[in-house]
């Protein structure tokens, strides 16, 4: 019975995070919108008040927190100067404006094919069951509404493998009945113009012709609903590498237009504990970052979310979830369906999760005749990207034997938890654990394995970005851990998924 509930669980958390990204028109400093809900009525042509646009600054984010409070998320108000402490290293996360990420313009695609463009062969087979999971920007002064997170997760539910594919909203693609768009109009174009299935039906027909994945279940997810499911669960700890800035509104219910109402926030580096406003805000803000680095953010609520399920801890909370989902999911997945998959949730792990993002070099910015900034496909590229994305990795299998033991040798709080994190990225499972010290220098790597395999040592090391480790060799066939991490004071938390290898 544990295992149908872990399973229904797992699957209902993965949809309820749609809700997360959803935010911002085209303006790169527009803050989030309110919470929407699904409607079927043509689009409205008034336009939808923003809130207060307040003028932005770029703080230097080591600045902004110590060693002794990485947990813990900060308040800056605009006109403070944060006084020097100790600080963190940290590498600085893709912040950039999407026209400062393109410095060249690709050739123009058609305006509007005569015909259509042939469909992409299918990737996926019946080996998998693959999930749209969407966010809309929809606001209750209107009735229009984008897609402004798209996600998909292509489920080997026999072998306990996921793959999560981001799309970004401007995805300058071909949407059949319709023409050359940005994807993020597809789904309003369907309910609008009658389309079978509606705007969900577009949106999976338009992903089949362009990417060659027939999706199986679509899930849309209110705001509202997502703070409650994350407060249902007691909140959830999110390993923050990067630390990231943005600005939040000090209290939900504040008025937005205020700009007294406005601080900016930053969480990080350190695994924080976030309740459902703040890992909402985290996982939609972009003012201060763009739309590829919102979706990293958005995965790394998902991770966080799915290893959730998995804890037995969830079952008691499971009546009061079911009864927020029921309210808040808008979704064509059954109970029987999400209880179907009941015998295969042993099969998960904290490494079955491969991240995938469709950014540069995979997209290039270009503006239409209009006047409007959208990415074209590079076509070569992406294609191989879906194709790893939808293919079973042996690779990947042969990783999720593998199990590191990461322990905190450092002084900072929780470094063994964004370490963890890292590995988890790259395919590694992994438990974590306390150091007989904290006054590391340089992290240790400690083999157990018979083998003693340098090839498979320095992939970790790698993975890890501690070149100054010091390995030490010791075979123990009967250790439940192959190998075992110490961090030292030197380990730098801030890594970018895509650079890790599945």
């Amino acid at each position: 019975m544990k295992a149908s509930f872990r399973s229904a669980l797992t699957v209902l958390l993965a949809l309820l995070v749609t809700s997360c990204g959803a935010s911002a028109s085209a303006s790169s400093q527009e803050q989030a919108p309110l919470p929407f809900v699904l409607i079927t009525s043509a689009p409205s042509s008034t336009p939808t008040p923003t809130p207060f646009q307040p003028s932005l600054f770029t703080p230097t984010l080591p600045s902004l927190y110590s060693f002794d409070s990485v947990s813990a998320p900060q308040l800056i108000l605009p006109s403070e100067t944060p006084s020097p402490t100790p600080t963190l290293q940290s590498s600085p996360t893709a912040t950039a404006p999407i026209e400062q990420l393109f410095p060249t313009q690709a050739a123009p695609p058609p305006e509007s094919p005569g015909v259509s463009p042939t469909p992409l062969p299918l990737l996926t087979d019946n080996e998998t069951i693959n999930f749209l999971l969407i966010g809309s920007d929809r606001r209750p002064t209107g009735t229009s509404h984008r897609t402004d997170t798209l996600l998909i997760a292509v489920v080997w539910y026999k072998e306990g493998q996921v793959s999560l594919i981001s799309i970004p909203r401007d995805l300058w693609i071909y949407i059949p009945t319709v023409g050359m768009r940005r994807i993020n109009t597809a789904f309003q174009s369907g309910e609008s113009g009658g389309y079978p299935g509606g705007g969900a039906g577009l949106l999976k027909d338009t992903i089949l012709q362009n990417l060659g994945i027939r999706i199986d279940h679509t899930a849309m997810v209110e705001f509202d609903g997502f703070r409650r499911i994350v407060d249902t669960l007691g909140g959830i700890d999110v390993p923050v590498a990067c630390s990231y800035t943005d600005w939040r509104l000090i209290h939900p219910s504040y008025d937005p237009n205020n700009e007294n109402n406005w601080w900016l926030y930053t969480v990080g580096p350190g695994q924080v504990h976030m309740d459902g406003d703040l890992a909402l805000w985290y996982a939609r803000s972009r003012s201060k970052s763009n739309d590829f680095d919102r979706g990293r953010r958005q995965q790394e609520v998902i991770r966080t979310l799915f290893q959730k399920a998995l804890q037995t801890d969830s079952f008691s909370k499971i009546p009061q979830l079911y009864n927020d989902l029921a309210s808040t999911v808008i979704t064509d997945l059954t109970l029987g369906d999400m209880l179907s998959m009941a015998p295969y949730a042993v099969n998960f792990t904290n490494a079955n999760i491969r991240s995938y993002y469709i950014r540069p070099p995979y997209v290039q910015g270009w503006m239409t005749p209009g006047g409007a900034s959208v990415l074209l496909p590079q076509e070569d590229a992406l294609r191989q990207l879906m194709l790893e994305a939808t293919t079973l990795s042996p690779y990947a299998a042969v990783r999720e034997t593998i199990t590191v033991e990461v322990q905190n040798g450092a002084p900072f709080e929780t470094m063994e938890s964004l370490a963890a994190s890292r590995l988890n990225y790259a395919g590694y499972q992994t438990v974590t654990g306390p150091a007989d010290r904290r006054d590391y220098a340089n992290s240790v790597l400690v083999d157990f394995t018979t083998g003693q395999d340098a090839n498979e040592r320095q992939t970790i090391i790698n993975v890890l970005g501690i070149y100054s480790t010091n390995v030490i060799s010791l075979p123990d066939p009967n250790s439940a851990a192959q190998y075992r991490v110490i961090l030292g004071a030197e380990y730098q938390p801030c890594f970018q998924p895509q650079d890790l290898s599945h």
